[in-house]
């Protein structure tokens, strides 16, 4: 390991929460275009046997997707930042909004995203994501755009940034709620929660493992203050395996 890296000594009892994107994989130019690391799957198999099963994916992913990603396995996970979640049983559970209550955005963002070629519309069902990463500085325009949305939508809509991205999703749920939810029950409960992300979308989370006494790491170019810390997700594998031994 790295000698500047910020990472908390391990411990038995650990509950191991983990963002997928720019945290276990590399951020990639399109969803669909990233690639899970060789052997990347089988690592969290392990650390999951490791933590007594105490591993979960907090993801802004539909969880359909994750296990696509990480098959053959199927983890505990929240997906589309806590509105859907699949505990350790493999029963889902749902928050906020049915995918139909987002018709009326979903019309309008394909027709705004054909007109505007390089961005891309990730329906995801229950929340709509338009990312701009091949065209930055259309960032306002988008934020605009999706801003006269709004009153067409239910009340309980929020309207959540990222990176090169802009998310309309249900505000009853977010990735603080997702491990919140898993720290209630076994095999989480009673454990110290470790979470890392390196979005804007994993602040939630940071700041509700940091008031139950664990440890937030966060993944990106430089730390941030009194937070773990990780350059990159290379380091966060390498780290990851570091538990193992």
């Amino acid at each position: 390991m790295a000698s500047d890296w910020i990472v908390p000594a391990p411990s038995d009892d650990w509950a191991l929460f983990l963002d997928v994107d720019g945290t276990l994989i590399d951020i990639a130019p399109t969803p669909d275009s990233v690639r899970v690391s060789p052997g990347l799957p089988q690592l969290l198999d392990r650390l999951c046997t490791r933590f007594g099963g105490s591993l979960a994916l907090i993801s802004g992913r539909p969880i359909a997707v994750l296990d696509e990603l990480f098959r053959p396995f199927r983890f505990p996970a929240a997906g589309i930042h806590g509105v859907e979640r699949r505990d350790v049983q493999g029963r889902m559970h749902y928050s906020g909004l049915t995918a139909e209550a987002l018709d009326p955005a979903r019309i309008e963002l394909r027709r705004f995203v054909e007109r505007h070629p390089g961005l891309l519309l990730e329906d995801k069902g229950r929340s709509l994501a338009i990312h701009f990463r091949q065209i930055p500085h259309l960032e306002r325009q988008v934020q605009a755009f999706v801003q006269t949305l709004l009153p067409s939508l239910p009340p309980q809509i929020q309207v959540q940034p990222g990176h090169f991205v802009i998310e309309i999703k249900s505000a009853a749920a977010n990735k603080r709620t997702a491990i919140e939810q898993f720290m209630q029950e076994p095999p989480f409960a009673g454990r110290v929660p470790v979470f890392l992300g390196d979005d804007v979308t994993d602040r939630d989370g940071f700041q509700y493992v940091e008031q139950e006494g664990g440890h937030a790491l966060f993944v990106g170019p430089s730390p941030e203050s009194g937070r773990g810390w990780l350059p990159n997700p290379g380091a966060v594998r390498e780290w990851l395996r570091s538990l193992l031994q």
